[in-house]
């Protein structure tokens, strides 16, 4: 299948659903529909962020691999899944100041009130199984704009792409379909 938007729209996975919140809030010209995707206008508190900045600083990305794997993975996945050790490779090549900066910015932004000003076609999607950015808090970030429909993908983590991407494509799809974009 080939997309052509007839509007420009805005969709962000986690940290970038967080640009993407921005970006719809900042500039509405370039984004007349959005989806968000395991993500929030704000997620966790500072002082949570700050304990992970400082792990990573004191032991790298590998003291909290684990842990991060455990939030962004279903179990099933994580020991059923033959690529499963290419997301961990992954997760313990990255930068540790790349990673302790994504934390900061996370910890620093609150759109709460920006995205509740929103007034464009919205889908919000979570992973069932999401530590990261639960469904309820992914929920509550959807009903700040009006008319948002909501959707939860079972037996998901926080990247239902990799886990579920068939059904993630088909809420997508669907999506830009009713709204004209496709």
């Amino acid at each position: 299948m080939r997309w052509s938007c007839a509007t420009p729209s805005s969709a962000g996975l986690s940290v970038g659903g967080i640009i993407a919140q921005g970006l719809a809030a900042e500039r509405p010209d370039l984004a007349a529909a959005i989806i968000l995707c395991d993500t929030a206008a704000k997620i966790d508190t500072p002082d949570m962020w700050d304990e992970r900045i400082a792990a990573v600083r004191q032991g790298g990305i590998a003291a909290l691999t684990d842990a991060i794997l455990e939030r962004w993975f279903t179990a099933e996945f994580r020991t059923r899944a033959p690529d499963f050790p290419l997301w961990r490779n992954m997760l313990l090549r990255s930068p540790a100041e790349g990673y302790i900066g994504t934390c900061a910015a996370i910890r620093d932004t609150d759109l709460v009130e920006s995205t509740s000003r929103l007034r464009l076609p919205c889908l919000a999607v979570a992973g069932s199984e999401d530590g990261s950015t639960p469904p309820d808090l992914v929920r509550e970030t959807a009903s700040l704009i009006p008319g948002s429909r909501f959707e939860v993908i079972l037996g998901a983590g926080h990247i239902p792409g990799v886990e579920r991407a068939e059904t993630l494509g088909r809420l997508i799809t669907g999506f830009l379909q009713d709204n004209g974009y496709v």
